[in-house]
């Protein structure tokens, strides 16, 4: 099979070390408006990887790539994913992305029987939370009869903490502050709710060195599953993985307005806020160095007549051999594992679909071990 990876930055690179590995992928095609880097992440993972320059923006130089491949992961700014979904329907090419909020979702599911028609696969939110997640949440939730409640956490951490928050920039300061302002939504009671970020907190412990942790309402890791189980679970909700005491820092933050975008006149300047402190955080904190992502995902509910909850515990490293982060590692690989589902027939659905509605959790499941993402389940 042939894949396009559009976009050489971080996700982009984790892509492409892992397709190179894969006996069933031919060549994998790196594409980036700044030629030079795609030639440098090709001259990084080897001879099965060529680089084009093509434009993430422009119709004609998508279509153009799109129709030389299989299938495709998109790895650049989710502003596109409309437009390449359109692409990958024009083209009949499957295609995958990492996600990047609700509204732009919600207008990719409405290309679906476009989508069926031409006989593909479009993949939105296909990182990590959602992604990942979603699908170990279906997993779950099919090995029970019925569903009380769902219940993901998911952190990305600096494996050595440094002031003042306790954090580093694992990702976008851009996709981080909206998981921190944006509304939360959850289903509670069996019916969907909206709530507050920044507030629920709990304490959970994680294997050494981690220990107590904390965790609270951010936006976005349900993406599409509150809607996909309405009516078959009757609690569901996503909080977010910090180490203790960063999420009052930032709860500080937000609530002096310092994640405001709209403008304030400063001495006669109009300035936003949120900008200043995005800046003032790519300035400022500390440099990730090595990470870590923690995942626990509990489904609980009952089989037959025995009540039963269902665990699945990721705790995944910065891999020193490659140089990859965690963080690239876990988003990145379930959509290179999606991507040569939807190439080698393994994914059979056609039409736009989240994870947890067509990727098979099974041999998904299998496909991340043996890549070294350990996910261990028990039940209890």
């Amino acid at each position: 099979m042939k894949v396009l990876v559009m976009g050489s930055g971080q996700m982009g690179r984790g892509a492409a070390h892992d397709l190179v590995k894969q006996d069933s992928v031919e060549q994998i095609i790196l594409a980036d408006i700044d030629l030079k880097s795609a030639e440098a992440l090709v001259k990084e993972v080897g001879p099965k990887a060529v680089a084009e320059k093509v434009n993430a923006k422009k119709r004609t130089e998508l279509v153009k790539a799109f129709s030389k491949v299989d299938s495709v992961i998109s790895a650049v700014s989710y502003t596109v994913n409309i437009l390449h979904t359109e692409v990958a329907i024009e083209t009949g090419t499957h295609m995958c992305d990492l996600g990047g909020g609700w509204a732009i979702v919600e207008k990719q599911l409405e290309m679906n029987d476009a989508a069926k028609d031409a006989g593909v696969t479009v993949v939105p939110d296909c990182g990590l939370a959602p992604g990942m997640v979603s699908v170990l949440a279906r997993h779950g939730i099919e090995l029970l009869d019925r569903i009380e409640s769902v219940k993901i956490r998911v952190g990305g951490l600096q494996q050595e903490p440094r002031p003042p928050l306790n954090y580093s920039l694992i990702f976008s300061v851009e996709g981080l502050i909206n998981e921190y302002v944006e509304p939360c939504v959850a289903i509670r009671d069996g019916k969907i709710v909206v709530e507050d970020p920044l507030v629920g907190f709990e304490e959970l412990t994680f294997p050494e060195p981690f220990g107590k942790l904390e965790a609270f309402n951010t936006s976005g890791g349900t993406s599409t599953l509150p809607h996909t189980y309405l009516g078959i679970v009757n609690e569901l909700d996503y909080k977010t993985i910090r180490y203790p005491g960063h999420g009052h820092k930032v709860w500080c933050l937000l609530k002096l307005g310092l994640m405001n975008s709209e403008l304030v006149d400063i001495d006669g300047t109009k300035v936003a806020p949120r900008r200043v402190l995005e800046k003032m955080l790519e300035q400022n904190l500390p440099p990730a160095g090595k990470d870590a992502t923690l995942i626990r995902v509990m489904v609980e509910g009952w089989k037959g007549t025995e009540s039963r909850k269902i665990e699945y515990e990721v705790v995944d490293l910065y891999d020193d051999a490659t140089g990859l982060t965690s963080m690239m590692r876990t988003t990145s690989f379930p959509a290179a594992v999606t991507a040569m589902m939807m190439a080698d027939g393994r994914i059979t659905e056609r039409g736009v679909l989240t994870p947890e509605r067509c990727i098979p959790p099974e041999p998904f499941i299998d496909e991340l071990r043996s890549r070294g993402i350990d996910i261990k389940q028990k039940s209890i």
